[in-house]
């Protein structure tokens, strides 16, 4: 019911625009918290309605009932929760503090009754002769009880409901904290000479992002997530890159409003007690538990066995790089603000071909248009219109309606791909809209990038590395846009953890695909095509610094497994001991290599503290295993063709979670996984 929801409020029925697109042109700040806290009172009636059904439990009655409850709060959460990470504000931010707890609470107060369980039980023993996608999502629905704790005793559920709304706060503080944290560390440079070697289009991004802040001159100089930053690359001044170095690695430490120390380290505790709590021996196992891993035993075997060839990589190419830095600071010691900017110089001698000489060739609006699109279009069929008639929820962000190869639309897009301070850093993708045949709805579905915005009328010039993170993140969104099935919990991305990021790992590598490539790397003054030996040259050096990312990646997910293997007696008490705990789990799981910092150090690491992967962040690694191996399955068949596309599709994108996921990895491949193609793709086996 919604009689508590004015009429007028947006939310209050569903949107009538295409896909059921949120209506952004009406949605105002003030609109949110009536929505969200109506939304959890419709849903706590219709939880009631069928705990309380006398007749005896079916599918309709209860499985099917409980995917079509709660959609005022699902419509409002949504948007609500993508637009605080999209385009914050104070407002949006103090609503987030308010109802994440609220939140948890109402998750616990459905799947905490015990009636709502004694009929899901009662169900999962009389049902026969169940669909697939059924049978799977009772049994998914079940061990989500379980999981949540229905079977503790009383007094042990009590504890978890408070620790459950501390851990949503904390998460929300974390962000929070970080963003303002990120925003506060932006280097400014007052001295033209300081920024020698940076490419002009990013001296007037730079310029544009200090006038937009406030400062009357100079260049700002703004923060990526990861702990390495995009000018590292360019800036010859040694001095700047180590302020602009240390500026990164300090975010989250420096004792002022924005530290996030005394946070991660509450996280870190609770989740700690939460997990012995449900009878695991820390968070880390019961992450596993219900992920492909299955245990935290089987996430720690991966990582060991590729930390040690991954760093002896990394010490390989810290001695080239320290060669090169010797030509220039005879007396100097190799440093991981040096650690960019030589690998652009050695690669520049080595393959004739540098960052700055590719950056004119990559520019958003054809890469975007002529390779993620293209690529989808030679691969599934698809093509793409952009709706200038349909609004976004921020004037950068546009919005395409996506068409199926027989001209049915299928669902629409949503790119926002310029940075700004309201916006979290990082990439992700999010939907606003899932597909559900059992309601009638397909896909509104959201990429998010943190490219700098040049001043108007300029082009956005990106790296190769934005280039890789466009198609990663649209392959999350075909993912969503493929979507197949009746049951709303199963939709596209709703899969475990360390299962979602294979398609979009997969979708990286036709930014390679030399005909793809060759399509959008063209100049973006003179249109003229990347020469052919450039694209050969890239090609080739696709190996180059596999070392430095595989062990920089090692760490942060090496990283996040120590912090979530403790007991809550184990978790520092002091937030001074936070480096300290860092530097030790680095030293014992061999990855202690000063030139290379975990990519994300644990105060700004925003995957496990504030978002969603905790103890998952090997999710990358375990994800490109599949990745890798269903790459050789593409190139077995012949390649970008369209139907290796359409047997994707049909086999696994399709499906989302509506069987058990490493089932569908299966029906595509044949057979499990091996993990050959990645030891091979990351080099550390020799190619056979």
């Amino acid at each position: 019911m919604t009689t508590d929801l004015a009429a007028d409020n947006p939310f209050a029925t569903p949107s009538t625009l295409p896909y059921g697109l949120p209506d952004h042109a009406r949605i105002r700040e003030e609109h949110y918290r009536p929505a969200l806290l109506a939304g959890m009172a419709e849903q706590r009636a219709e939880i009631e309605a069928i705990a309380t059904d006398p007749a005896e439990p079916t599918v309709e009655n209860t499985l099917e009932a409980l995917e079509r409850s709660g959609r005022l709060l699902h419509r409002a959460a949504t948007s609500f929760f993508n637009q605080s990470s999209s385009d914050s504000s104070a407002g949006l931010d103090a609503i987030e503090e308010e109802i994440s707890p609220l939140l948890a609470a109402h998750h616990d107060a459905i799947y905490l009754d015990p009636r709502l369980f004694a009929r899901v039980e009662a169900l999962r023993a009389s049902a026969e002769d169940l669909e697939p996608d059924t049978a799977w999502l009772l049994e998914r629905t079940h061990t989500q009880f379980v999981r949540s704790g229905v079977g503790l005793e009383p007094a042990s559920q009590d504890r978890l409901r408070v620790l459950n709304a501390e851990i949503n706060s904390l998460e929300t503080a974390f962000g929070r904290d970080l963003l303002a944290a990120t925003n506060a560390a932006a280097v400014l440079l007052t001295h033209e000479r300081e920024l020698d070697g940076l490419p002009e289009d990013a001296r007037v991004a730079a310029a544009k992002a200090a006038r937009d802040r406030g400062h009357t001159n100079g260049w700002l100089i703004e923060l990526e997530l990861p702990t390495q930053q995009a000018p590292l690359t360019s800036l010859t001044d040694r001095e700047v890159r180590e302020r602009v170095f240390r500026a990164s690695m300090g975010r989250g430490a420096a004792g002022d409003e924005h530290d996030t120390r005394a946070t991660l380290l509450g996280l870190a505790r609770k989740r700690a007690e939460r997990a012995q709590l449900l009878g695991y021996a820390h968070h880390a196992e019961y992450v596993a538990a219900d992920a492909t891993a299955k245990t935290a035993e089987a996430v720690a075997a991966i990582l060991e066995q590729l930390a040690p060839a991954a760093v002896a990589n990394a010490h390989a190419e810290a001695a080239e790089l320290a060669e090169a830095l010797a030509h220039d600071h005879p007396d100097a010691n190799l440093e991981p603000w040096d650690w960019a900017f030589y690998a652009e110089q050695v690669k520049k001698a080595k393959r004739s071909l540098s960052e700055d000489q590719v950056r004119p060739y990559l520019e958003l609006e054809r890469v975007l248009a002529d390779g993620v699109f293209r690529a989808a279009n030679e691969l599934y069929g698809l093509t793409f219109a952009e709706r200038h008639d349909l609004v976004g929820y921020h004037p950068d962000v546009r919005v395409f309606e996506v068409f199926d190869d027989d001209g049915t639309g299928i669902g629409l897009f949503l790119g926002d791909f310029w940075t700004r301070e309201s916006k979290r850093g990082g990439a992700w993708m999010n939907n606003l809209v899932d597909q559900s045949t059992l309601l009638d709805e397909r896909v509104v579905v959201v990429n998010n990038l943190n490219i700098p915005k040049p001043p108007p009328g300029e082009p956005t010039l990106l790296t190769w590395d934005n280039v890789i993170t466009l198609f990663h993140e649209f392959g999350h969104a075909l993912h969503a846009l493929f979507s197949a099935v009746r049951w709303p919990s199963q939709s596209g991305t709703e899969v475990p953890r360390d299962f979602v990021e294979y398609p979009s790992q997969v979708n990286e590598i036709w930014a390679w695909e030399p005909s793809i490539l060759r399509a959008f790397a063209l100049h973006h003054e003179t249109g003229e095509p990347m020469p052919s030996g450039w694209v050969d040259t890239l090609l080739a050096a696709r190996q180059d610094g596999e070392g430095f990312a595989t062990t920089e990646y090692l760490a942060a997910a090496l990283l996040d497994q120590a912090w979530y293997r403790l007991s809550p007696d184990e978790v520092p008490t002091d937030v001074e001991d936070v480096e300290a705990f860092e530097a030790a789990a680095l030293e014992k799981a061999g990855v202690a290599f000063a030139p290379v910092p975990p990519r994300y150090r644990t105060t700004y690491f925003n995957h496990i503290f504030g978002g969603g992967y905790s103890a998952g962040y090997y999710s990358y690694i375990w994800s490109e295993v599949l990745d890798a191996d269903t790459v050789e399955w593409f190139r077995e068949n012949g390649g970008l063709r369209r139907e290796n596309g359409d047997a994707f599709r049909t086999k696994l994108l399709s499906r989302g979670g509506s069987l058990d996921a490493m089932a569908l990895f299966r029906d595509l491949r044949g057979r499990d996984p091996e993990i050959g193609p990645l030891l091979v793709r990351r080099g550390l086996v020799p190619a056979s």
